[in-house]
């Protein structure tokens, strides 16, 4: 039989989820398997290609530079600058920011060149002169959806290619194919995928409605924000949000909803995200992962972010769509306010 704390904690999950994001870019996984696919596109005088380089894309403006993709290769021949690697990104969709069927590759480079107005000897012919080397989470809050999705479309494969050069069975270095999204060992013929990394993520609501957040770090920091972890081998997703929860704020999970998910590459994340309800009300941080743990009413955290007393995850995260999604809407930033 249910206990009613049990009911009680099983009714405070919401039946809604996040909206879902359309994809804005067919990453023609068929097509790319053409052997020369990448190159014979690079020449045809029709893509546009995109640089990263250290995890920082080239940026003017708020929006990706985006070249043709020939013009910018022999730009890069002449310039004695070669990309490690060429990748396909895939073909614009109608529900993006680009003319649709446009196609997009990814220059990655290990040095990041220089750019200047009046020396392109020393720069990038082509090149904006007010272009600049940019991180993610810098750019972020004023890229367009496209770019959104095509920077951490390029982060997720370049940041895999870095790591995984090596045949992890033989240690034989690996050959690209397939478009950049294959590396096969041509000692063994063993062929490896880019990797992602599940991890859920996570509002916990106690019986009186209020949610749980957390933070790492300094005791008397300010940043709170929802509850996450890996997922480890051999456990289900809704496993790992109650495991997770008991290890890092001794909270017992009695129910648990999915609710959406956020790809972050940075370096191969996919965050999974779950609203969950307890029977309890104290929480007790393991001092390691979690430092500080507070239990806040809608009303509450308002107020809080309001008065800078703490600051929640940004509007970038998939963290600050959960605890939005339990708030029932926007929670006003300070910075809005003032």
């Amino acid at each position: 039989m249910t206990s009613p704390s049990t009911r009680l904690a099983a009714n405070h999950l919401m039946d809604t989820v996040l909206p879902v994001r359309p994809a804005l870019v067919d990453r023609g996984s068929g097509a790319r398997m053409k052997p020369g696919m990448v190159e014979a596109l690079v020449s045809s005088g029709t893509a546009r290609a995109m640089v990263i380089s250290h995890r920082q894309a080239l940026v003017r403006g708020g929006a990706l530079v985006l070249m043709e993709a020939a013009e910018l290769a022999e730009s890069l021949r002449k310039a004695g600058v070669a990309p490690d690697l060429t990748i396909y990104l895939g073909a614009a969709l109608g529900t993006s920011d680009l003319p649709e069927g446009t196609e997009l590759v990814l220059f990655i480079l290990s040095e990041q060149f220089e750019i200047h107005a009046e020396q392109f000897e020393r720069g990038i012919a082509g090149v904006p002169s007010d272009a600049a080397w940019t991180g993610f989470r810098d750019i972020a809050a004023q890229l367009n959806p496209t770019d959104t999705a095509l920077f951490i479309e390029a982060s997720a494969i370049a940041n895999w290619h870095a790591t995984h050069v090596h045949c992890p069975r033989c240690g034989a270095p690996t050959v690209v194919e397939a478009g950049g999204w294959v590396r096969r060992c041509p000692a063994d013929n063993s062929e490896h995928y880019p990797r992602t990394d599940p991890a859920i993520i996570v509002t916990v609501v106690g019986p009186d409605d209020r949610l749980l957040l957390g933070g790492g770090g300094p005791l008397d920091a300010t940043n709170y924000s929802t509850l996450a972890g890996f997922v480890e081998p051999g456990e289900s997703l809704e496993q790992a949000v109650v495991r997770e929860i008991q290890e890092e704020v001794g909270v017992r999970v009695t129910a648990a909803q999915y609710l959406g998910s956020q790809s972050w590459p940075f370096p191969a994340s996919l965050m999974l995200g779950f609203t969950a309800a307890t029977g309890d009300t104290e929480a007790k941080p393991d001092g390691v992962e979690v430092t500080r743990a507070r239990w806040f009413s809608r009303a509450e955290l308002q107020e809080a972010v309001l008065a800078g007393e703490i600051v929640i995850s940004s509007r970038l995260s998939i963290a600050r769509s959960l605890i939005e999604h339990w708030y029932g809407g926007v929670i006003q930033d300070r910075s809005a306010a003032e």
